[in-house]
């Protein structure tokens, strides 16, 4: 996988986990205060749209995993 693959796939994972956390009704609720880690991966993730540069991919880059049209070393 890609580095912009594992940045959706690392994503999506903590949006679903924090909504566990945070929905009232969730059986693995904590508190509310986790929805707001939800909005934080979602702004994060609009910001990246626009301005093509994500934190998480950077660091993922540097420990080794493959850019978009990168050959992986075999």
């Amino acid at each position: 996988m890609t580095s912009w693959q594992w940045v959706r796939v690392i994503a999506g994972t903590f949006i679903l986990i924090s909504l566990g956390f945070g929905i009232p009704d969730s059986p693995i609720f904590l508190s509310t205060w986790w929805l707001g880690f939800t909005a934080f991966v979602g702004i994060n993730l609009l910001q990246s749209g626009f301005t093509r540069w994500c934190l998480l991919e950077n660091l993922l880059r540097k420990f080794g995993v493959r850019g978009e049209g990168e050959q992986s070393c075999k």
